[in-house]
């Protein structure tokens, strides 16, 4: 098991047992705690169960009409992996009943996200793993040649899914753009006919290219020849087995050991490694013409964003480290939804084609926020953390940028991409706001954005998306135009509700993400009380940076 799997998993278990026997017992909450929720239409009662002692305080209902609160017990740490157990009960509970089980199995992920989540911990361990001796030094390290169709060179890959072992392959330079330069490996037997390695070079140059480097800022460009080399080649499609292909293949990726001085298994070059078409599945998984030109683009201005950030938080003294896992992804799969703007009004399909990933993982996020992270370093929470990680990435452009222009929307994430920090602190840094604020108003954000007839501010609010009327329409354009059926046919989040005073609830509280519950009050029924608390009915530990949102919604 590799080291970066090894330290993931050790985190997350130690942050499971956050919950210290050491916090206090809390005392069942009376009228007069301290923790008053308010009872004012759509008003939001943020309350820290370390200042209350765990109370929430709801007064009589008086108002002659029955009466619903949105409850979204949250954490807003700042710890990747962290989490805890956590009831909240109300008056009436006798006896607390056992966390509950996730409501459904999270989405695995597919061979093509195990491996860039096992890439990502590999060069993390390349750069801050224990006993490290590279260093990232980005100038060329010989004479560069300027690159030409025709000629041939010599490069490692990656030859299995932690790339331990790097083997070499040999390939010709096919096309050459003002950006990008396609290399094929020369064993190919099967690969795209020269009118369609243009037209990739023209996309990636005219489209991708552009969009990323506006985006989050430009490659460190190492070898000096000004161009990201894509290689196409067998050996990404030999890197998924073919007794795994129903659950999804390799089709690209890029590794940071390219950009380490020292590292033998590099390429001293800003280089994107793609699967060749294999129709007849004699390497592993069948890839047609058609699926190569589909997947490739949206795989590579994904990973193109990975290759920026790690240029600019690994800086050539060796000082800086990757930027954190969740993070990292979720500006990557940004980069996705960015892609597939480019291809709107006109292009539908090719929209699709780009986008569907994100809003499928959102959607599996949205069907049970309780089971992932957002703050993540561990990377085994499946789809649905992936789309945790770009809804905060996409709420956090909605909401920082000047204005809903792609330029705009530029300055955010090039802030949080050209920089050495890393994680909430980047977050803060780039948005200059608490990261615990942001997390609070992005929980909102997922449950009140586009809530028909209710007055959500601005400040809970997603801009590009309204997800309860955007998923049931991208879901029918791309069936029809693709075939998939992925994007999600309905908004997906729908909490679980019972009377207010009966209410026990338990589960995990888990790093940035929370639970979405409604409590009924009667109309003339009486005042009641919640505690928030951990499993055992003691304080919540305060690196959880513990919240209890409640608003009134009815």
């Amino acid at each position: 098991m590799p080291r970066g799997l090894v330290a993931g998993l050790s985190s997350l278990l130690a942050a499971a047992c956050s919950s210290s026997s050491t916090q206090p017992q809390l005392a069942p909450c009376t009228a007069t705690s301290a923790g008053s929720v308010s009872q004012v239409y759509a008003a939001l009662t943020a309350l820290d169960p370390l200042q209350t002692s765990g109370c929430a305080v709801f007064p009589d209902n008086a108002t002659g009409a029955p009466i619903e609160y949105l409850l979204v017990p949250q954490s807003a740490s700042t710890r990747v992996n962290d989490s805890s157990t956590f009831l909240l009960h109300g008056t009436a509970v006798v006896a607390a009943a056992a966390p509950r089980a996730s409501v459904r199995a999270a989405a695995e992920p597919g061979a093509q996200q195990r491996f860039d989540l096992a890439l990502r911990r590999a060069e993390r361990d390349l750069v801050i793993g224990p006993g490290r001796q590279l260093r990232p030094d980005l100038a060329p390290s010989a004479p560069v040649q300027a690159l030409a169709p025709g000629d041939v060179r010599t490069f490692n890959v990656c030859g299995d899914t932690l790339c331990l072992t790097h083997p070499t392959v040999t390939a010709t330079a096919k096309t050459v753009g003002q950006h990008v330069a396609v290399f094929v490996d020369n064993t190919a037997a099967d690969t795209l006919a020269t009118v369609d390695l243009n037209s990739l070079v023209a996309e990636f140059d005219t489209l991708l290219y552009p969009a990323d480097t506006a985006a989050f800022g430009h490659e460190s460009d190492r070898d000096g020849n000004g161009r990201v080399i894509v290689l196409m080649t067998g050996a990404v499609n030999t890197l998924t087995p073919k007794s795994s292909c129903s659950r999804g293949s390799i089709v690209g990726y890029f590794y940071g050991g390219d950009l380490l001085t020292g590292f033998k298994g590099g390429n001293n070059a800003e280089i994107f490694f793609s699967v060749v078409p294999d129709p007849g599945a004699v390497l592993s998984c069948a890839h047609s013409v058609n699926d190569v030109k589909n997947a490739v683009p949206a795989t590579f201005i994904h990973e193109f964003q990975h290759m920026i950030s790690w240029g600019h938080h690994v800086s050539p003294s060796g000082i800086g480290a990757p930027e954190q896992l969740w993070l990292n992804e979720g500006l990557s799969h940004y980069a996705e939804e960015l892609g597939a703007r480019l291809f709107l009004p006109g292009d539908s399909a090719t929209f699709c084609h780009f986008v569907f990933g994100d809003l499928y993982n959102s959607g599996q996020y949205f069907l049970d926020p309780e089971a992932s992270f957002l703050v993540d370093d561990a990377g085994i929470g499946g789809l649905a953390s992936r789309g945790a990680y770009w809804l905060f990435v996409r709420f956090l452009v909605d909401q920082f940028a000047a204005g809903q222009s792609v330029a705009q929307a530029n300055v955010v994430t090039r802030a949080l991409d050209i920089t050495t920090l890393i994680g909430a602190t980047n977050v803060s840094h780039a948005t200059n706001t608490a990261f615990a604020t942001i997390v609070q108003r992005w929980g909102l954000a997922n449950y009140l954005s586009d809530r028909p007839g209710f007055p959500t501010p601005a400040t809970w609010q997603y801009v590009t998306w309204r997800f309860r009327t955007d998923y049931p329409a991208v879901h029918a354009s791309c069936l029809a135009k693709i075939g998939t059926v992925k994007v999600p046919a309905a908004f997906p989040l729908t909490p679980d509700s019972a009377a207010g005073d009966t209410l026990d609830l338990s589960g995990v509280l888990r790093a940035g993400s929370g639970r979405y519950f409604l409590a009924q009050q009667s109309a003339g029924a009486g005042a009641f009380t919640l505690l928030f608390s951990d499993g055992g009915g003691r304080a919540l530990h305060a690196s959880l940076a513990p919240w209890l949102n409640v608003i009134r919604i009815q």
